[in-house]
Order: structure tokens, then sequence, then C-alpha cells
């Protein structure tokens, strides 16, 4: 995408997308940690082969127009709060990144831990043998219970013990959590056979990542953090709209984006919500 960020970014990449000084104005500090929807896999220009990370995701966006002194992005696609301590192929542990000259950390983390993929996956299979139906629903409420609501309420604890990591690291760091963005129509209406979910399902989707999104908020709270609510925005630009309206793309990306992710437009609204929490616009450079 070309956009006056791309001119810019020179003065936050180096040639070899390894992060360098820009011209600081506000002294910040800042580190970037999270996964896939951090990274932007399949955005170009991608930096980092190991982590699908590119120079055009929301904190590049960020540390542009935030006009930073420093900038480490160390978000890594596939990554769970368990990469914050540890190596991730050459990704070392996202917490190493952070110092107690740190001023400023966005996170972007639990997608993972909830079994993303892996809820993606059973979902569009088991919508064939039932398109009308709620297959999905059904497969993780099997026991009685909703699975995905008892994997939410775990990563509450993952991820209130990523961000007391964070503080005891960088005790003078302002932190933003980081929300995920639309992926199902936030109306419920699915749109098959262009994305192939079950129609009881799309509902049920929509519901569990509300329920992310709510506890990223919560643990922000209790954790002195900001939260950025991506999802509001993000209403209407789901993965059934057309390619030119869309923030995240569908099992067959029209825009360069991993499926179930967001493309380019997307990650820099998720800038945008980011931006509004450092007393930004985000407008411009």
């Amino acid at each position: 995408m070309a956009t006056a960020a791309t001119g810019a970014a020179a003065l936050v990449l180096g040639a070899g997308g390894a992060p360098a000084q820009a011209t600081p104005k506000h002294g910040e500090r800042y580190v970037a940690l999270g996964d896939s929807y951090t990274s932007g896999p399949g955005i170009p220009r991608q930096l980092d082969a190991n982590c699908a990370r590119s120079d055009h995701n929301y904190p590049t966006h960020v540390a542009l127009r935030h006009r930073v002194a420093s900038f480490k992005d160390v978000s890594c696609g596939g990554a769970t709060t368990k990469e914050m301590w540890q190596a991730q192929g050459t990704n070392p542990p996202q917490l190493d990144a952070l110092s107690r000259d740190t001023t400023l950390v966005t996170v972007g983390i639990s997608g993972n831990d909830i079994g993303f993929g892996e809820i993606i996956g059973t979902c569009t299979t088991l919508a064939g043998a039932d398109p009308t139906g709620n297959p999905c629903e059904k497969h993780y409420k099997a026991s009685g219970k909703d699975e995905l609501s008892k994997r939410i309420r775990e990563a509450f604890f993952k991820v209130d013990k990523v961000l007391d990591a964070i503080h005891d690291r960088a005790p003078r760091a302002r932190v933003v959590v980081v929300g995920y963005p639309v992926i199902v129509p936030d109306s419920g209406v699915g749109c098959r056979p262009d994305v192939q979910m079950a129609d009881g399902d799309v509902p049920y989707l929509r519901d569990t990542g509300k329920r992310l999104n709510s506890m990223l908020r919560a643990v922000a709270g209790v954790n002195r953090a900001k939260f950025a609510d991506t999802y509001t925005p993000s209403i209407g630009h789901d993965v059934c709209k057309p390619p030119a309206e869309r923030w995240v793309e569908p099992m067959v990306p029209a825009n360069p984006a991993a499926p179930f992710h967001p493309n380019a437009t997307g990650e820099e609204k998720m800038a945008v919500a980011v931006l509004a929490k450092l007393g930004r616009t985000g407008r411009g450079r």
C-alpha cells in the first residue's frame, strides 16, 4: 500500500528492516509485543519471515505518527503468552526487548491462547456438513459448557501475568493493551458461500470475539494499562464486505494478508485506535 507512511518508514526502519531511531519529538522509547494481528502476516513489506512481520503493521504506524525516539517491534505470528518468556524460532522472548528506559509498550496477545487457528479451522470444516445450523457452537459446547468461554477466562490470568512482567521490566512505561478487530459480521448474519461459516455459528463467533475483547479490557483495567478498542471502529468492515471495504480478509484474501487477519487498511485503522489512547488523532505523520 503506498501511503505517506511508506516514505516516512525509512526514518524508523533501516534498509534491512532493523529498527533505527527516528527524529524524537515525544522522546518515547516504544516496544511492540504481540501475535500475528500485531505483526501483519502477508502485508507488504515483510521484514521477518520467521515472525511474518510487516513494515505496515499497526506498531509501525504508531511509531511514525507518534514520532517516537526509538522503536522495537518484536511481535511474532503464532505467539501465545508463553512467547513473552520463551524464544519463538529466531525471535527471542518478547519481554527481553523491554528495559527500564522503555516508556511505551503496546501488547496484542491472547488470540492464540484460546486457539484462534484451531477455531477457524474447526468452524469452517464443520460448516460443510451443516451450513444452516450451528455445528461449531455445538462442538465447543458438547460438554454442556462453552469451551471457548472457559479458554477466555483462563487467558485473563495469562495476560495478567504478562502485564505484571511488563510493569516489572519497564516501570516507566505507559502500557496499551490492543484488542482484536471484527472478523465475522457484527450483525450476526454471514455470507455463505463466500465465507464458509454456518449460519448459526456466525453469531456464536461474533460473541466469542466480543468476550475476548471484554476480557482484555478488564485485565487492562486492573493492571494500570489502557485498552485500545479496535472492534468498535471495525464494525462494517468484516470478512463479508467487498475487498475495498473490509479490514480483515476471508479464507481467500483479495488484499495482501493472511486469511482471517487484518489487511494493510485494517492495521492502519488499528493504529488509529492506539494513537487515540496516546492523545493523538492518528491522522497525518
